[in-house]
């Protein structure tokens, strides 16, 4: 037998790579972002951080403590341009300064994007004053976004809820019948609509809400999404998820 070696040839230019930290039971967030990068030059990973039920303050902080083992599982020992944190209460809770410690003793070099601090880029872009705001929480958890939102300078106008305590019921909310709610919630004097939770199945009807209610309609996973993209310098404009990616 005769062998011959032949000098590979490697590819100049890399995709940028974004590695999301999904909850172990979103069945929502993965779809989504698939939804939106599907035809892009980006390299996507994804690993799940084991979450607690009833979704609670106490139960999300206990959550991140994961975060940095969960980060490292992410392309162990290579590089990831940004790190997605897909959880809303969760970053609210923890604090977002406390899951970037997190994520940077694993990933030193990544950026770093959850959905709380999305939307508030979002509002801000859109010089969003006053807000609508929806979420499928317990009360308490409910009031504490509700609180973090206002704490960030916003006016909510009004606020609505499912109370469900479960990230798994969450997912399993029926995509008609949130557009039904979300379709009838009070906008009278808001400048935009904000879906809070990851977990929900609410970017593909975003499009369908804003020519619905007359304003801008924005979803954790949609702020995410664009956010990544900015992250990662991904800015052309995308069509059919709302007029922020749009």
């Amino acid at each position: 037998m005769h062998s011959i070696k032949i000098e590979p040839k490697y590819f100049k230019e890399s995709n940028p790579r974004v590695g999301l930290i999904a909850l172990a039971s979103d069945f929502i967030i993965e779809k989504d972002f698939a939804s939106v990068l599907k035809d892009k030059n980006i390299d996507f990973f994804v690993n799940r951080i084991e979450c607690y039920n009833p979704l609670t303050k106490e139960n999300l902080i206990k959550m991140s403590e994961k975060v940095t083992k969960v980060t490292n599982d992410l392309l162990p020992d290579q590089d990831i341009d940004c790190v997605v944190y897909a959880c809303t209460s969760g970053t609210i809770a923890a604090g977002y300064e406390n899951i970037k410690n997190k994520v940077k003793i694993s990933k030193p070099n990544a950026s770093l994007t959850t959905p709380s601090t999305a939307a508030i880029k979002a509002l801000k872009k859109f010089n969003v004053k006053n807000l609508a705001v929806f979420t499928p929480y317990s009360k308490k958890l409910n009031d504490e976004v509700i609180e973090y939102i206002e704490g960030e300078g916003f006016n909510v106008t009004s606020n609505s809820y499912f109370g469900i305590e479960s990230d798994a019921d969450i997912g399993k909310v029926d995509q008609n019948y949130l557009y039904d709610v979300l379709s009838k919630v009070d906008v009278d004097g808001a400048d935009a609509l904000f879906v809070s939770c990851t977990a929900l199945p609410a970017l593909p009807i975003i499009e369908k809400l804003e020519k619905k209610l007359n304003r801008i309609v924005l979803s954790s996973n949609q702020a995410l999404i664009w956010d990544t993209l900015q992250e990662i310098g991904k800015k052309e404009p995308i069509e059919g998820f709302g007029k922020l990616l749009r």
